[in-house]
């Protein structure tokens, strides 16, 4: 899995983090996706990578400006998971 963080400008309330996040779910397979506009960030979750120019137009056909993309390897942390010593 992969944690893209998006730097946005533009989310000013609520309202525009669900904005975001629907166009986001719309246009890509994602686990999931959260937003914050006090943040001025949206962390998504998915299988694969997205192709940074086509997030970046799905955000800006959103209305919202990306300042930054950045990707990191994903490994889901709980419980249940074991610890190797």
């Amino acid at each position: 899995m992969v944690k893209i963080t998006v730097g946005i400008d533009g989310m000013a309330c609520g309202m525009c983090e669900v904005h975001i996040n629907e166009a986001v779910r719309n246009a890509f397979p994602v686990k999931k996706v959260t937003s914050s506009h006090t943040k001025k960030e949206t962390v998504i979750l998915a299988d694969r990578e997205i192709p940074e120019p086509e997030l970046r137009k799905v955000i800006a056909d959103a209305g919202y400006d990306v300042m930054s993309v950045n990707w990191a390897p994903y490994e889901k942390k709980g419980l249940f998971l074991r610890h190797q010593a």
